[in-house]
């Protein structure tokens, strides 16, 4: 399952989204809005929008995921709007019979979602826009 979504993730019900269903090891990452010092200051929020098809981006990562690991779910989540320091930017949950599948292709589809092309980041430090 791939979610584009403006609504908060809610860490106490995203384990139901995705199937334990044959699964030796389910893996969740939450990447969160953290503190990053800048030019202008540090982190106050960020706005994340889109553009283009992005939950088409997500199913094109959940199906590369699945056919390089042995998985029997995927799921990834990716917030649009303004967030503050602390909130859920992101999920990214593997259900595998084996934890490696499950931890390698968690891995992946973090780095995949901090690298869509669809996303649009703006950082605001201090007030500032970077």
């Amino acid at each position: 399952m791939v979610r584009i979504t403006s609504e908060p993730i809610v860490p106490a019900q995203v384990y139901d989204l995705i199937s334990p269903q044959g699964a030796g090891s389910v893996l969740l990452h939450f990447a969160v809005v953290k503190p990053q010092a800048g030019a202008g200051g540090t982190t106050s929020y960020i706005d994340y929008g889109t553009r283009g098809d992005s939950e088409a981006e997500l199913r094109a990562i959940a199906e590369e995921l699945a056919d390089r690991y042995s998985l029997v779910d995927t799921l990834l989540i990716r917030r649009t709007g303004r967030l503050g320091l602390g909130e859920i930017i992101s999920l990214a949950a593997a259900s595998s019979p084996n934890s490696a599948d499950a931890f390698e292709a968690c891995r992946q589809g973090i780095q995949r979602l901090r690298t869509m092309k669809t996303i649009i980041k703006n950082e605001v430090c201090g007030g500032v826009v970077s």
